[in-house]
């Protein structure tokens, strides 16, 4: 019986403590986002190309292991109190998939989404997300 209260102290203290951080890291992020991502053209681009390609493969597996974590505390957070809808967006932006240009657009011009992002910006000083028109 201790074990299950010890165990259940930690549970409640990492919600509170991704509650916190979801309050501070996730507006952080949204905010410097520029205005015109959404607008861009893909370029299929690497800005690594001349690095060691064992960096490389290692760069994007950290890059889609962090945006796994976040997908993953987004979808908790929705049952937690926290931002989770505006966690899973971050960690779909974060992610290198394909499909995900158009995932990530779906997404993003959901209406509560849309809203909520470009509400953290106007109180940061920033300019709304652009979206592309419906197709």
């Amino acid at each position: 019986m201790a074990s299950n209260e010890y165990f259940l102290w930690w549970v409640a203290a990492s919600s509170v403590v991704v509650f916190l951080a979801s309050l501070v890291v996730i507006p952080w992020l949204i905010v410097r986002i520029p205005a015109d991502y959404f607008m861009r053209a893909m370029k299929h681009r690497s800005t690594l190309v001349g690095y060691n390609p064992i960096f490389v493969i290692l760069l994007k597996v950290l890059r889609n292991v962090v945006a796994a974590v976040f997908i993953i505390v987004g979808l908790l957070l929705l049952v937690l109190p926290g931002q989770g809808l505006l966690t899973l967006f971050l960690g779909l932006v974060i992610a290198d998939f394909p499909g995900k240009r158009r995932a990530v657009n779906w997404l993003v011009a959901r209406r509560g989404i849309h809203r909520s992002i470009n509400w953290l910006r106007r109180r940061a000083g920033r300019n709304p997300i652009n979206l592309p028109p419906p197709r």
